[in-house]
């Protein structure tokens, strides 16, 4: 038992989540189920091309296969051999360049399995899970590259639905979701009830109003997205007068390269800035109760705008 759980969270800590340039290091669970938990992680962290990874993201010793229709953490694209430039008898590569040798080795790998560009700007990264040091002194030189979604912050992993294959690249969020405010910048998402800096209120397509052959620049999209956010909001809040809440919305657009690689749909939010374009705080949901208008529980509210600016 003692070797298994050694060797597990041995496992567990060659998981680099390279594309934020972040090693994490991984407890070892000393409970009386962690031999199961300890062959499920060892059989995930060597699976094959289209299998789903997930963990918990406060118990990561708990790595395990799902299916990709769940929602997971990890998708595994392929295994890559980076042998030809390290000998059987040299040291691992130092931390710091594991990230480069990442984005060298698993970037076409991801692309070909996705059958398509990476959207740079898009939902997905490159990623791997590296040979841990022990493994390294056996002989294995294998990254098992994947893709993965990071968070605004670039601190953690979101989980995703779906085979990456099987939808696009674009980077939107489910109605609802709400991201942090950290000194002035978007952060992760969290609770509304916190103090946040966006609402997503809703998804537009924009390969519905332009020919997805030719890119419509962004001044092209923010005219349009004018007119088809505000139905989307309307649905989503119940119709609340977002001015009175001192609330305006601000839709995403695409970039030429998210274009090219297949991302179409933008999100439409709701926030508040100041006069001078900072970010202003807002607290709770616009989001409508069943019988409709916005929730009183959860009424947004934002800080009056500063003066001057």
């Amino acid at each position: 038992m003692r070797t298994r759980l050694v060797m597990a969270g041995a496992f567990l800590g060659a998981l680099a989540v390279l594309s934020m340039s972040v090693l994490f290091s991984w407890p070892v669970s000393v409970s009386g189920s962690a031999d199961t938990a300890a062959d499920e992680a060892a059989k995930a962290f060597d699976s094959p091309s289209g299998t789903c990874l997930d963990w918990p993201h406060d118990s990561p010793q708990n790595m395990r296969r799902v299916p990709c229709k769940q929602p997971h953490t990890f998708e595994v694209a392929s295994n890559v051999e980076i042998g030809g430039d390290y000998s059987a008898s040299s040291p691992p590569p130092p931390e710091k360049d594991w990230q480069q040798i990442v984005t060298d080795r698993c970037t076409k790998v991801g692309e070909k399995y996705l059958g398509q560009p990476l959207d740079p700007f898009g939902k997905y990264t490159v990623g791997a899970l590296k040979p841990t040091a022990e493994q390294w002194r056996n002989g294995d030189r294998k990254l098992r590259c994947g893709l993965q979604r990071v968070s605004p912050s670039g601190k953690r992993l979101l989980t995703t639905t779906g085979a990456a294959a099987d939808q696009d690249q674009s980077n939107v969020h489910e109605p609802g979701t709400c991201f942090a405010l950290v000194k002035g910048q978007v952060g992760d998402p969290l609770d509304c009830a916190g103090v946040h800096a966006y609402e997503v209120v809703g998804i537009v397509d924009l390969s519905k109003t332009f020919d997805p052959k030719t890119y419509p620049p962004e001044a092209t999209q923010l005219n349009k997205l004018v007119d088809l956010c505000p139905p989307v909001a309307k649905q989503y809040t119940g119709n609340a007068d977002l001015r009175k809440l001192q609330l305006s919305l601000y839709p995403d657009t695409l970039k030429k390269e998210s274009w090219a690689a297949g991302s179409y749909r933008v999100n439409c939010k709701v926030g508040a800035r100041e006069p001078n374009g900072a970010l202003r705080p807002v607290r709770g949901s616009v989001k409508a109760e069943p019988t409709g208008g916005a929730s009183s529980s959860s009424k947004p509210t934002s800080a009056p705008p500063k003066s001057g600016g």
